[in-house]
C-alpha cells in the first residue's frame, strides 16, 4: 500500500497583521478627535489623540517584537501618523479656538503641512545608510505625537482651568506654529529605545508609573500638562548628549548607559587649575619712546 506523500500544512500566520491592526486602532482614534471636537466634548478628543500616541509607539514595538516588519506597515504607520498627528490636531485646534479668525485657518495649515513635512523628513533618514548608529538614538526635532501633543495645550489648559489668557487668539496661535516648529526643526530628542533605567532606579521609577497611572484616572489633563513639560524641559539636556556624543568618535560603539556614565565620570573629575604668576622686579619692561627701558617703579614725574 503506498502512503500519500505527506505535505505539511502551510503555516498560516495571522498574528503578523497584529502591528497593522493597531496602526488602524491609531488612525481611528486620531480622526474620532476630530468627531469629538465638533460635539463640543474637547477633553475626549484630547483622550482620543492620547490613545493614538500610545498605539503609535506600540505598533513598531510590535513590528520588531514579532519581526513583521514590512514596506506596506511602514507606509500605513506613516499614513497613520500624518492624519493622527497633523490633520486631527490642526482641525480640533481650528474648532475649538481658532475659529475666531480668518488667519486661524492658515495657522492650522502651516501646523498640519509642518508635521507632513516632518514625517517625510523621517522616512528620509530611515533610509540613509550612510549616518552614524549613535545617530538613530536621536530624532531629529520633534516626533510627531509630541508635537500634537504640545500643540493641544491650550484646549488641555482651557479644559482643566477655565478661560484664560491661554486661550486668546494670538496666544493659540503662536503656540501652535511654534508647535510646528519645533517638529521640522532640526533639534535633537531623544528615542524611547536609548532611555534606560539604573537597576537602583527600577524601584522609584514603578512608583512614578503607578502616580501617572493614577493621576490619569483622576487628573488627566494635569497629567498631559506635567509630561509635555517634562517633554520640553528634556530638550536641552538631549542637544548637550547629542553634542557629546558626536564630538569623541571613540563612543560611537559604545551603550547609551556606557556614555551616560563617562559623562558623569567627566564632570566629577577635579579640573586642574594652573597657578596664577606673580609679577615680580623681572617682570617685562616697557620701552619709553626713545628706546630707553624702564621699570615697573620707573614711573614719569
Amino acid at each position: 500500500m503506498e502512503h500519500a506523500a505527506v505535505t505539511k500544512p502551510r503555516r498560516s500566520r495571522p498574528i503578523r497583521l497584529l502591528p497593522s491592526i493597531v496602526t488602524i486602532l491609531a488612525l481611528c482614534s486620531g480622526l474620532s478627535a476630530v468627531k469629538f471636537a465638533l460635539d463640543g466634548k474637547l477633553s475626549i478628543s484630547l483622550a482620543m489623540v492620547g490613545a493614538a500616541a500610545v498605539l503609535d509607539t506600540l505598533d513598531g514595538r510590535l513590528a520588531r517584537m514579532l519581526d513583521a516588519t514590512s514596506k506596506m506597515g511602514a507606509e500605513l504607520d506613516s499614513l497613520s501618523d500624518a492624519i493622527s498627528f497633523g490633520v486631527a490636531p490642526a482641525l480640533v485646534l481650528y474648532i475649538a479656538l481658532l475659529d475666531s479668525d480668518s488667519a486661524g485657518w492658515i495657522v492650522a495649515l502651516i501646523y498640519g503641512v509642518s508635521i507632513v513635512l516632518r514625517l517625510a523628513r523621517f522616512n528620509t533618514l530611515l533610509d540613509d545608510d550612510n549616518r552614524p548608529e549613535w545617530s538613530r538614538e536621536y530624532f531629529v526635532g520633534v516626533p510627531a505625537p509630541a508635537a500634537a501633543l504640545i500643540a493641544l495645550v491650550p484646549i488641555a489648559l482651557f479644559e482643566q482651568f477655565g478661560d484664560g489668557w491661554w486661550v486668546g487668539f494670538y496666544e493659540v496661535a503662536l503656540w501652535t506654529l511654534l508647535s510646528a516648529a519645533l517638529a521640522v526643526s532640526t533639534i535633537p530628542t531623544l528615542a524611547m529605545k536609548s532611555v534606560s533605567v539604573a537597576p537602583q532606579a527600577a524601584a522609584g521609577l514603578l512608583v512614578l508609573v503607578a502616580v501617572a497611572a493614577a493621576a490619569l484616572v483622576t487628573y488627566p489633563r494635569v497629567l498631559l500638562l506635567v509630561l509635555v513639560a517634562l517633554y520640553l524641559g528634556h530638550i536641552p539636556f538631549a542637544w548637550h548628549s547629542q553634542r557629546w556624543v558626536a564630538a569623541r568618535p571613540e563612543t560611537w560603539q559604545h551603550k547609551p548607559a556606557e556614555r551616560r556614565a563617562q559623562r558623569r565620570a567627566a564632570r566629577r573629575m577635579p579640573v586642574i587649575r594652573r597657578p596664577a604668576i606673580r609679577a615680580s622686579s623681572a617682570r617685562l619692561r616697557l620701552r619709553r619712546p626713545g628706546g630707553k627701558q624702564r621699570g615697573e617703579n620707573d614711573l614719569p614725574l
